[in-house]
C-alpha cells in the first residue's frame, strides 16, 4: 500500500472535491481518498498490485478534472548542535518558516533534532544547512536509522564534558569564594594567610582571585562564545544572558583592579570575581543535572533499540552461517534455536515452537508458532527450533516501525507548546531590556550607586530562564510517549497526545473490536418443505469461499455436521444487504429483509422470529431458496471480556460510548445493552462509518474512533483521534493516531489516561516555568527592596535559575511511573 499526492485542477466548490473523492474510491485497490479544496490536492492510499498512478490520473480526467502527480515534499530529521535554550530552537524555526520551500519545521530542544518537511524542487538540504549555520548553530547529516545511536553517543560525550567542566570550575570556585568572602564576614573567623590580606597586600589579593577565576571562565567559555555570537546575530538566548551578566561583573572587577594599581586601595571592596565564578559554576551544575535528567527521558527508545539481536544463523548452500542482522536479505532462511531471539520479521517454514512476543504486544503468554505463522524480530523463541523465511528486514521490521513511531512522537510538538514557543521568541530581548531599565532606575531615580545598579542588572539577567519554558512540553511528551510504548500504546505525535485528553465520545466498531471477530452459528431453523440441514447446506454452498466472517461460520458449521458442500456459480455480493448465488440450479439468497424485499421474497410472517433472535443479541439472516423463504440462520460473535471493563472505566471518566455495526437494529441494541454502550448505530454500510463520526462531531463532540478493519480507515481519519487495534489491518494502523499493540480493549482507557497524565504534567511544567519568571524577575529587579525588603544576590539568582530547569525535567520523569489499566 502506498500514499500518493495528486494536484487536481478544475475544482470550483465542495461538490467538485466530493466528486473526485467518489471517483477515486471506486477504483480497485483504493482504500482512502481525501481532497483538499484549498490546496487543490488529492491524497490517495492504494494497493500497487491493483492500481497505478496513470490509471488514477485517467479516471479523474474522465470525470472532468485535471490531475498531475504532485512533487512530494521530503522529510528529514536533522540533528542540530549548539542549542542551549528555547530561544535557540525558536530562532531556527522562525527563520526557516520564512524560507521559501520549507513546508514545516519543528525543532525539539530536548532531543536536539529538527524535523523538516521541504520541497526538493525549491530548496536543497545544503541550503537549509547554510541558513542554520548563519544563525550560529551546527547542523549534522545523519540517516534516520543512525540517529538514535549517534544521538545517544553524543549525549554521553556531552555529559562527560559537562562533568569535567563542572569539576574544574568547582575546584577553583570554592577557594575563590573562600578568599573573597572570608575577610568580609568577620564573625565567621575564616582563616586567611597574611599574604592574602586585602588590607595589607591588596594587589596580591586581587591577582590570586584573577588566577582562580580564569580557569572557571575557561570551563564556562561556551557561555561567552555562543552567547555573544547569538547576541550579535540578533538571536539572543540563555547563554547571552549569562555572558552579558557575568561579563559586566568581570569588567567592573577589572576596573577595580586598575584602580588598585593606582593606589586606590578602597576599590578592593568593589570586586566581583567570585560572583562571576559562582554563577558560572552553578549554571554548569544545573546543566549537568539537566543533562542527566534529559538522558532518562529517552530510555524507552534505548530499551527498544537494545532488544534487537546483533547476529543470526542463516542457512545457505555453504551451510549455516552466523552473520550480522543488518546483512540479512529478504528471502533468506533464518534458523532460530530455543532461547534465541528472532532476528527479523518472517514466516515459519519448518518446525514448531512458542514465542514470547511481549516486547511487541505486552502479552506475557507465549504464542504458538507452526508452519505458516508469522514471527517478529526481537521476539524470544522459547521452546523449539524453527526455520523461517525473512520477509521484512532493516527499517521494515515491526520493531523498527515502532521505534520510528516513538521517535516521531517524541520529536513532535503538541499545540500547547506554541504558547511557550511564542513567548520564548521575545523572552531574552525583553529580559535584557528589563535588566537595563532596572539598573538605570536604581542608578538615577532610586538614588543608589553603581555597585547596587550592577547587582540588579546581573541578577535580572541571570535569574531569567527560557530553558524551563523550552523544556516544559518536549520532556513530558518524550517520557509520556516512551512510557506508552513500553505499555504497548503507540501515540503518533504530540498533537494526538494532546487531543486524546479532550475526548468525550468514543465510537467502537463492533466486529473484531468489541467482539472476538469470529462468529459461530447458533441456530438454523427452516420453513415450508425445507429441513434445517437443507437450509444450512444450501447457505454453506453459496457462502463457500467467502471471506465474510458470517459466511465462514456457516461453512464451518455445515462441515462440522458432515453436510456436502455443492458447487455454486453466479456469486454476487450486495453490500449492506447480503449475497446471491446459484446452487443446484436454484437461486440462493442470504441476507437481511431489504435483500428479500428486493427479490420479492415474502417474509412478513417470519419477521417476528427474526426479531426475537435479534433481541437475544444474535445476528439473524434470512435464507431463500428459489422463490420462497427457506429459513433463518443465526450467529453470535462473543464480546471480548475486556469490552465490559473498558466501557465501565470510560463511563467513570465521563466519556460517552457508541457502537457502529452492520447488524440488525435489535441485534445491535441487545449487544449494546449487554456491554453498556450508550448509543447504537446499526445497519451501517461499510462505506458510511465516517458519516456517523461526522454526525457526532456536528453535535460538538470530540470523537475517538476505535477500529481494526480496512473499512474503518475513513472513520479513523475522520475522527478527532483514530485508535487502531494492533492486531488489525495495516491500513487501519496507518490511518490511526494511536495504535494499541495488544488486542485488549482496556488499552483504550490506558491511552486516554496516559494522555491526561501527560497533559497534566505539561500544564504543571508551564505553570511553574511562567510562575518562576513572573516572580523571579521582579524580585531580581529590586521590587522587594523598594518596600524595605532584601536585594537578591546574583549568586542566589544563578542557583534558582539552574534548579528551575532541573525541576521541570524531574517533574516530567514522574510519568515513568504511570501504570496501565489492567
Amino acid at each position: 500500500m502506498i500514499n500518493q499526492t495528486f494536484e487536481i485542477t478544475g475544482m470550483t466548490c465542495a461538490s467538485c472535491s466530493r466528486a473526485v473523492e467518489r471517483t477515486s474510491l471506486k477504483l480497485a485497490g483504493v482504500t482512502l481518498a481525501q481532497v483538499n479544496l484549498a490546496t487543490e490536492t488529492l491524497v490517495i492510499h492504494y494497493d500497487e498490485a491493483l492500481m497505478n498512478s496513470d490509471n488514477i490520473v485517467a479516471a479523474i480526467e474522465k470525470a472532468g478534472y485535471g490531475a498531475l502527480i504532485a512533487v512530494e515534499d521530503k522529510k528529514v530529521t536533522m540533528p542540530i548542535e549548539g542549542m542551549t535554550c528555547s530561544a535557540c530552537s525558536q530562532a531556527i524555526e522562525k527563520k526557516l518558516k520564512k524560507t521559501n520551500g520549507i513546508t514545516s519545521i519543528e525543532v525539539n530542544l530536548a532531543t536536539e533534532l529538527a524535523r523538516i518537511v521541504y520541497n526538493p524542487e525549491v530548496i536543497r538540504i545544503s541550503e537549509i544547512k547554510q541558513i542554520i549555520k548563519k544563525l550560529g548553530y551546527e547542523p549534522k547529516d545523519l540517516k534516520v536509522e543512525q540517529i538514535v545511536d549517534a544521538h545517544q553517543e553524543k549525549k554521553v560525550a556531552e555529559l562527560k564534558a559537562l562533568q569535567f567542566k563542572l569539576k574544574l570550575a568547582a575546584v577553583f570556585c570554592i577557594p575563590l569564594l573562600y578568599i573573597a568572602m572570608g575577610p568580609m564576614i568577620s564573625w565567621l573567623s575564616w582563616p586567611v594567610p597574611n599574604f592574602m590580606d586585602p588590607m595589607q597586600y591588596p594587589l596580591i589579593y586581587v591577582l590570586i582571585q584573577i588566577g582562580l577565576v580564569l580557569p572557571v571562565i575557561w570551563a564556562g567559555r561556551n557561555f561567552y562564545t555562543l552567547g555573544f555570537k547569538h547576541l550579535i546575530s540578533g538571536n539572543p538566548n540563555m547563554d547571552s544572558l549569562i555572558a552579558v551578566g557575568t561579563s559586566a561583573a568581570l569588567v567592573y572587577s577589572f576596573y577595580s583592579v586598575y584602580q588598585i594599581t593606582t593606589y586606590d586601595f578602597a576599590a578592593v571592596d568593589h570586586m566581583y570575581f567570585e560572583t562571576a565564578g559562582v554563577i558560572i559554576t552553578l549554571i554548569l551544575f544545573g546543566k549537568t543535572l539537566e543533562a542527566v535528567s534529559k538522558g532518562k527521558t529517552s530510555e524507552a527508545i534505548k530499551k527498544l533499540v537494545g532488544l534487537t539481536p546483533k547476529t543470526a544463523l542463516v542457512r545457505s548452500s555453504d551451510g549455516d552461517i552466523e552473520m550480522a542482522v543488518e546483512e540479512i536479505e529478504k528471502g533468506d532462511v533464518v534458523i532460530a534455536k530455543p532461547g534465541s531471539k528472532i532476528a527479523v520479521d518472517g514466516v515459519v517454514i519448518e518446525g514448531y515452537t512458542s514465542v514470547d512476543e511481549s516486547m511487541l504486544t505486552g502479552e506475557s503468554m507465549p504464542v504458538e508458532k507452526i508452519v505458516g505463522s508469522k514471527v517478529y524480530g526481537a521476539s524470544l523463541n522459547k521452546t523449539g527450533l524453527i526455520l523461517y523465511k525473512a520477509e521484512k528486514v532493516g527499517s521494515e521490521t515491526a520493531l523498527a516501525q515502532i521505534i520510528h513511531l516513538v521517535e516521531e512522537a517524541q520529536g513532535s510538538k503538541a499545540p500547547i507548546a506554541r504558547l511557550a514557543d511564542i513567548i520564548s521568541g521575545y523572552f531574552v530581548p525583553i529580559v535584557i531590556g528589563i535588566a537595563l531599565i532596572s539598573g538605570l532606575f536604581w542608578l538615577t531615580l532610586g538614588g543608589e550607586n553603581l555597585i547596587f545598579a550592577l547587582k540588579v542588572f546581573i541578577a535580572v539577567l541571570v535569574i531569567a530562564c527560557p530553558c524551563a519554558l523550552g523544556l516544559a512540553t518536549p520532556t513530558a511528551i518524550m517520557v509520556g510517549t516512551g512510557r506508552g510504548a513500553e505499555l504497548g500504546v503507540l501515540v503518533k505525535g504530540g498533537e494526538a497526545l494532546e487531543t486524546a485528553h479532550k475526548i468525550d465520545t468514543i465510537v467502537f466498531d463492533k466486529t473484531g473490536t468489541l467482539t472476538n471477530g469470529t462468529p459461530e452459528v447458533m441456530d438454523a431453523i427452516s420453513f415450508g418443505p425445507y429441513t434445517n440441514e437443507m437450509v444450512l447446506q444450501f447457505a454453506a454452498s453459496a457462502e463457500y469461499g467467502s471471506e465474510h466472517p458470517l459466511g465462514e461460520s456457516i461453512v464451518r458449521k455445515a462441515e462440522s455436521l458432515g453436510l456436502k458442500i455443492h458447487d455454486s456459480s453466479q456469486f454476487e455480493a450486495l453490500p449492506g444487504k447480503g449475497l446471491s448465488a446459484m446452487v443446484q440450479n436454484q437461486r440462493v439468497l442470504i441476507g437481511n429483509g431489504p435483500l428479500m424485499a428486493h427479490f420479492g421474497i415474502a417474509f412478513s410472517e417470519e419477521q417476528s422470529k427474526f426479531d426475537a433472535f435479534a433481541e437475544e443479541g444474535k445476528t439473524p439472516i434470512f435464507v431463500a431458496i428459489g422463490d420462497s423463504l427457506a429459513g433463518i440462520i443465526t450467529a453470535a460473535d462473543d464480546l471480548k471480556p475486556s469490552s465490559f471493563e473498558t466501557i465501565k472505566q470510560l463511563h467513570k471518566m465521563g466519556i460517552q460510548t457508541a457502537m457502529l455495526t452492520g447488524d440488525h437494529q435489535k441485534t445491535a441494541e441487545a449487544i449494546a445493552k449487554r456491554v453498556g454502550i450508550d448509543r447504537v448505530f446499526a445497519e451501517v454500510l461499510p462505506g458510511d462509518k465516517s458519516e456517523y463520526v461526522k454526525k457526532l462531531q456536528s453535535e460538538g463532540r470530540k470523537v475517538a474512533m476505535v477500529g481494526d478493519g480496512i473499512n474503518d480507515a475513513p472513520a479513523l481519519v475522520q475522527a478527532d483521534i483514530g485508535i487502531a487495534i494492533g492486531s488489525g489491518t495495516d491500513v487501519a494502523i496507518e490511518s490511526a493516531d494511536i495504535v494499541l499493540m495488544k488486542s485488549d480493549l482496556r488499552q483504550v482507557v490506558t491511552a486516554i489516561r496516559m494522555s491526561k497524565a501527560t497533559m497534566r504534567t505539561i500544564k504543571q511544567n508551564l505553570f511553574w516555568a511562567f510562575f518562576y519568571n513572573v516572580i523571579g524577575i521582579p524580585v531580581a529587579a529590586g521590587v522587594l527592596h523598594l518596600f524595605g525588603g532584601p536585594l537578591l544576590n546574583p549568586v542566589f539568582a544563578a542557583a534558582a535559575m539552574s534548579l528551575s530547569s532541573v525541576s521541570v525535567v524531574s517533574n516530567a520523569l514522574r510519568l515513568k511511573g504511570f501504570k496501565e489499566v489492567l
